[in-house]
């Protein structure tokens, strides 16, 4: 016992020291941590800061006449003014709004960027008063599915504005959507052209074969007189085409023959009068098509007979019982479906239309009348004159003849004749 109290004391102290020195180290670990962490957090932001710098500065930063959107991949420059295309649009843009602006002329490579707007889809260039587009215009978007000029007074369209000027390039433009309605100029500025406006639509469609893998084509509004025979040769995967509201008087030199995988065709609030045999026929050759004709004038005579005959078999006219005749004036608001042979007969009463330009025709040529009588009136002496002397010249030339005749009848003044000759 006395042993174990004497070991007891001795433990004691030994425990008291190692508590001491753990105390110690303790507090010489905390003091030290403070400037290793600082060590530690500075040297970590330096790494990051010349990591950061190291990398290339992308393209993200927003136009300043502009508003954007990096998550939903949208720029608008809407109603700023803008004479050019912003050169410091962003990479990541997917949708392009330049509405409304003054962008009169778009150049060549007007969306050239290096690296390239990789992303741009859709690209609206509506109601920014563009007067030309060059071409190459739409180059370096590579992406580019919509494309919107519509409310533009286009006068100049190059023929390579969509294809280059690589026209035996061998891969197509990207383009699936052209909209291209309202974008008739001003009648000045159409006489300057060589050729006609549907032409220079038509080149432009055509060229290079590059829109083959367009689906969707909008030319409403455009005051189109007529179709040039190969404005849809080259535009194979052509589903819905928009031409209302044009001033369309014919179809006849138009083909649709290739145009097999079109869904919608709208025809609707133009000029035409009738359609005939070899049209009706492309038409029905569709298989997949819905024809939309509503709001034309209609003329129903003889010639209407063929349609009519279409109309009551056919499944692909929409609303085809909205139909009805224009003129003549007898057979007005006279539904297409309800008429029968019998109702269609040439009549030679002429439309309105043509009786009003008849008399004005009319007009015009008593007013050249009553100048040309004016004319004589004033000149009456001069005239005068001028028929005294053609009627003395006339009488002295008969005399000379009627003289001739009476000796060659003669037999006596002929004989004196020849004898006072000898």
């Amino acid at each position: 016992m006395p042993g174990g109290c004497s070991r007891g004391p001795a433990a004691g102290d030994g425990r008291l020291r190692l508590a001491r020195l753990a105390l110690v180290l303790l507090g010489w670990v905390s003091s030290s941590s403070p400037t290793s962490s600082a060590y530690s957090s500075t040297s970590s932001v330096s790494f990051l800061g010349s990591a950061v710098s190291a990398q290339p500065p992308l393209s993200s930063q927003c136009p300043p006449m502009c508003e954007c959107s990096e998550a939903a991949r949208t720029v608008k420059c809407v109603n700023r003014n803008l004479t050019e295309v912003p050169a410091d649009l962003p990479l990541y843009v997917r949708n392009l709004f330049l509405t409304g602006n003054h962008l009169a002329v778009l150049p060549a490579g007007a969306f050239a960027r290096r690296p390239p707007l990789a992303e741009l889809a859709a690209l609206n260039l509506s109601g920014s008063r563009l007067v030309e587009v060059h071409a190459d215009a739409f180059d370096h978007l590579p992406s580019l599915r919509q494309l919107d000029l519509s409310h533009n007074p286009l006068a100049h369209i190059s023929p390579f504005a969509f294809s280059g000027n690589n026209t035996s390039a061998s891969v197509p433009s990207p383009l699936e959507e052209l909209i291209l309605n309202h974008i008739v100029p001003p009648a000045d500025q159409l006489l300057k052209q060589n050729r006609s406006f549907e032409g220079m639509v038509a080149a432009a469609l055509r060229t290079g074969h590059a829109l083959r893998e367009l689906r969707s084509l909008d030319l409403g509004s455009n005051q189109f007189l007529y179709l040039p025979r190969d404005v849809l040769a080259q535009l194979p995967s052509l589903r819905h085409l928009d031409l209302r509201n044009n001033s369309l008087v014919s179809l006849t030199y138009v083909s649709f023959r290739n145009l097999t995988y079109l869904e919608s065709l709208h025809l609707e609030d133009n000029a035409l009068k009738v359609l005939h045999n070899g049209t009706l026929a492309e038409l029905q050759g569709l298989a997949h098509v819905r024809l939309f004709l509503d709001n034309n004038p209609w003329v129903c005579d003889c010639h209407m007979a063929d349609m009519v005959d279409w109309l009551k078999e056919t499944e692909i006219v929409q609303g085809k019982a909205r139909l009805t005749c224009a003129f003549p004036e007898k057979m007005r608001n006279r539904v297409l479906l309800e008429l029968n042979s019998s109702d269609l007969d040439c009549d030679p009463i002429l439309p309105p239309s043509l009786q009003t330009s008849y008399v004005f025709l009319g007009i015009v040529l008593a007013l050249i009348g009553a100048i040309f009588l004016l004319v004589l009136y004033l000149n009456r002496k001069g005239i005068k004159k001028w028929m005294h002397n053609i009627r003395d010249a006339c009488r002295d030339h008969m005399e000379g003849y009627h003289y001739r005749y009476e000796i060659n009848a003669d037999p006596r003044l002929t004989n004196l004749s020849s004898n006072s000759d000898v």
